[in-house]
């Protein structure tokens, strides 16, 4: 049972951490500045996919999905709030990985990294991310 709400409070606290990071993006003259640096873009993301290999879940709902949203904040997500976002895939990565570890969590976090995908699906539109 308390297991249960660990995971409860850890989706609970990604979907916060998303919805409060959604309210900075005020400055559209970011994106628009940094579209214009592709070698600055392009570097993070050949590091992010090994980093991101490095440390899969070992569930693939949940590896595919920080996956994908990671490859949307890294292209995507102007670069003003992007660390707000990478530190919410830390976070979902190392509790994910946590729970997974557990033989007793791991069969829930499956549905757990389902739900997280809907949320972020359905607040990363303001980004244009398809995932």
């Amino acid at each position: 049972m308390l297991i249960r709400i660990c995971l409860f409070v850890c989706v609970a606290a990604a979907i916060v951490f998303a919805g409060c990071s959604k309210s900075e993006n005020g400055n559209t003259n970011t994106a628009t500045t940094n579209a214009n640096k592709p070698a600055a873009s392009t570097a993070p993301a050949t590091t992010a996919p090994a980093t991101a290999a490095a440390e899969k879940i070992g569930v693939p709902e949940c590896d595919d999905f920080i996956e994908a949203y990671d490859a949307c904040v890294s292209s995507k997500v102007p670069e003003a709030v992007r660390a707000q976002y990478k530190a919410s895939i830390e976070q979902w990565r190392t509790s994910w990985k946590k729970l997974a570890e557990n033989p007793n969590t791991k069969a829930s976090l499956a549905a757990a990294c389902k739900q997280s995908a809907e949320q972020a699906r359905a607040s990363m539109k303001t980004y244009n991310c398809t995932f």
